[in-house]
């Protein structure tokens, strides 16, 4: 009996142990990012390289929200404008072509249901001439609107993807109960369907705005003025400079983290409250 218990507790230090050692290595490039941040150049640069620094100063954090040094709120404020309203868009198309693949019969189902994967074959890069083409022939060039469509046609497909696999897990017995007490297809859609699926619906939103937020390829592209610039352009023209110190960088790159992390802390408190209180709501 003992010695079935220690082999027990050597298993479970064995995993735990396994399970430290993973976080360790995960989280050591951030931790390497904070160390640098929180460093003066001098010791940055010097040698040997240090993880927990001699010299504390939150000088660099002071840089990047000194708009001469570093606009970074003119850049935030464009990037949050992007990431929000793909976001919204990308949930609202995902919930209205989910529930259309999921519950509606119609000619072609299958087939639209399978070009939603063959986005997926060609990369950003192939779009961007057809996409350049157009958005400029309406005069959406150079403007953050086009960087949102962009953006939408990126997401839009695994938006209404993920919405329709969980649309399929709702009983059709709960719709039909909807019917009868008199509610039409967008009460049904929105008062018992999308309760029922929030997680999915929350799931959407973070990676649609995860997707728009580090968005560098279609923002280079689509925005030439430095009063439009997101935060992902901004950090490249941070790296860029001749005299660059890699302490901003380092603290402009965590400060610029922090949305995602913070949405994605959030968003799992929505999904555990929201599998618990789902329902059909009155």
């Amino acid at each position: 009996m003992k010695r079935t218990n220690k082999k027990k507790m050597a298993k479970e230090i064995w995993f735990y142990a396994r399970v430290l050692i993973l976080i360790v290595i995960l989280l050591f490039p951030f931790i390497v990012m904070l160390s640098i941040s929180l460093k003066d150049t001098a010791e940055t640069i010097g040698y040997p390289p240090t993880i927990i620094p001699h010299t504390w100063t939150l000088e660099h954090f002071v840089d990047i929200f000194n708009a001469n040094i570093f606009p970074f709120l003119r850049y935030f404020k464009n990037s949050l404008y992007i990431a929000v309203i793909t976001s919204v868009v990308a949930v609202l198309m995902g919930i209205l072509g989910g529930y259309a693949l999921s519950r509606l019969k119609f000619r072609g189902k299958s087939g639209i249901s399978e070009l939603f994967f063959l986005v997926y074959m060609f990369s950003g890069i192939l779009l961007i001439v057809p996409l350049f083409k157009m958005l400029s022939a309406i005069g959406l060039s150079n403007s953050r609107e086009a960087v949102i469509i962009c953006m939408i046609v990126q997401t839009m497909p695994t938006a209404i993807y993920m919405t329709r696999s969980y649309f399929d897990t709702i009983p059709l017995e709960l719709e039909e109960a909807g019917r009868v007490d008199g509610l039409s297809r967008m009460g049904i859609i929105f008062r018992i369907v999308v309760p029922l699926s929030i997680s999915g619906i929350i799931s959407v939103f973070v990676y649609a705005f995860m997707i728009a937020w580090n968005d560098v390829l279609f923002a280079s592209i689509f925005i030439d003025s430095p009063d439009l610039m997101t935060i992902p352009i901004g950090l490249n023209s941070l790296f860029n400079t001749p005299d660059y110190i890699w302490g901003r960088m380092m603290a402009a790159s965590l400060v610029t983290s922090l949305p995602v992390v913070i949405m994605y802390g959030f968003s799992q408190h929505l999904i555990r409250s929201g599998s618990t209180d789902g329902g059909v709501k009155g």
